[in-house]
């Protein structure tokens, strides 16, 4: 069954009512209120990461949750590591606070070492969405070379006869020649290479990724496997499976979020409309199910036979809020910025956002990493505040005015 019936009625936590958008008046009263809770909501996120610094001092891992009063951190080789200092970064742009500044640069100069790891395709959150993120705002020298040396253990990971980015080096008695959904977040690595070092062959590499997976990931309703098997002599798919999610034939949500944020990526990349086509179909998909609950931040899995009583997942709300408001600026319909503007309401609301000095000093609750594994079930989870972060930060750069 693809499709699962339920719809919660939950209620709408609503962040600082007084700032809510009029339903009349004029653009420019529109966007002001848009902003006021948007910036209530940025500067709250800056206040937890400052109490998150100086509550942990000399910390020299990287957050990655917050679970049964613990903070859980991690070395520099978790998939996981960059995104500490690319939200700090984001913030320390938002608000100028020099100890966020500081703190990116350290988090950001511990995973220089990453450059020559090879035996993950996660280097681009690992490495892009920290040195990136560093390297757009202070134009560090240093980090473009670790990044240009880095882009190259990632594309060492291509197979040319499948056309694809292996995924994980594990799990060898499962599968040959693993490709995740996950995998299209680091193809903005490769077509950032493309751009500095004029090397056609970094977006070549994507665009292959990309269309591989556009050939034989998403099934006939445009719902998405997590994983893919190939034969790495014929290029063909020997396998299409599940690891995170409630089944082989089900929808992870936080799959389904990666592919839609990839594929507007690749859209504004290359400007090739069989992306964008991809991307308003899984933002259709989305945006139309009925398990996506009133509030519009989604269970852990579409297919849950638990709904309603199955975890969120906060962390594939944020993915789905930032790629929506990136597709309404390309394309101009609003619709899609409007529902990501819901989103961020409902993230920005007391259901979702803790207040500084709880949670961990994590920004958003209820979020799922693995629920098959039971490994981070409705806790914060780093990713998710990262992507909040830009979507705010988007939201504030392309919406003009804010009308549902």
């Amino acid at each position: 069954m693809r499709l699962n019936p339920y719809i919660t009625l939950l209620p709408l936590y609503i962040f600082l009512a007084s700032c809510q958008p009029s339903q009349q008046g004029s653009g420019n009263e529109q966007k002001e209120n848009h902003m006021s809770w948007v910036d209530s909501a940025l500067n709250r996120s800056v206040e937890a990461y400052d109490q998150l610094l100086s509550s942990n001092p000399g910390m020299d891992r990287y957050p990655r949750t917050f679970e049964n009063g613990e903070l859980i951190t991690v070395s520099s080789p978790d998939w996981t590591s960059g995104f500490f200092p690319a939200t700090l970064w984001y913030l320390y742009e938002y608000s100028g606070d020099e100890a966020l500044g500081k703190a990116a640069r350290k988090f950001s100069k511990g995973l220089f070492n990453e450059k020559n790891n090879s035996s993950t395709h996660d280097l681009g959150f690992m490495l892009f969405c920290s040195l990136g993120n560093g390297y757009r705002v202070e134009e560090d020298p240093q980090y473009k070379e670790v990044l240009l040396e880095g882009v190259n253990s990632l594309a060492g990971r291509f197979n040319p006869k499948v056309g694809a980015i292996k995924s994980w080096d594990w799990g060898q008695d499962q599968w040959t020649f693993p490709v995740i959904i996950d995998n299209m977040m680091n193809l903005e690595y490769l077509f950032w290479a493309t751009k500095v070092t004029g090397d056609s062959s970094y977006y070549q590499m994507a665009v292959s990724h990309a269309e591989k997976t556009l050939a034989h990931h998403y099934r006939d309703d445009v719902s998405t496997w997590h994983v893919l098997d190939y034969d790495m002599e014929t290029g063909e798919p020997v396998n299409k499976l599940t690891h995170q999610g409630y089944s082989d034939a089900s929808e992870w949500a936080r799959g389904q979020a990666w592919g839609l944020y990839g594929y507007v990526m690749c859209y504004r990349e290359t400007k090739d409309k069989r992306f964008l086509e991809q991307g308003k179909a899984i933002a259709r998909y989305w945006m139309e199910h009925p398990a996506i609950p009133e509030d519009k931040v989604p269970y852990w899995d579409f297919d849950d036979p638990a709904i309603p009583n199955a975890p969120r997942d906060a962390s594939a709300a944020t993915i789905v809020a930032s790629a929506l408001l990136e597709l309404s600026h390309l394309t101009g319909d609003e619709n899609y910025r409007d529902y990501a503007l819901d989103i961020l309401k409902s993230l920005a609301s007391n259901a979702y956002m803790t207040t500084p000095g709880e949670n961990g000093n994590f920004i958003l609750m209820h979020s799922t990493g693995n629920k098959p594994k039971n490994s981070e079930v409705d806790v914060p989870l780093i990713y998710a505040d990262y992507y909040f972060v830009e979507a705010l930060l988007r939201s504030k750069k392309w919406s003009v005015t804010y009308t549902s």
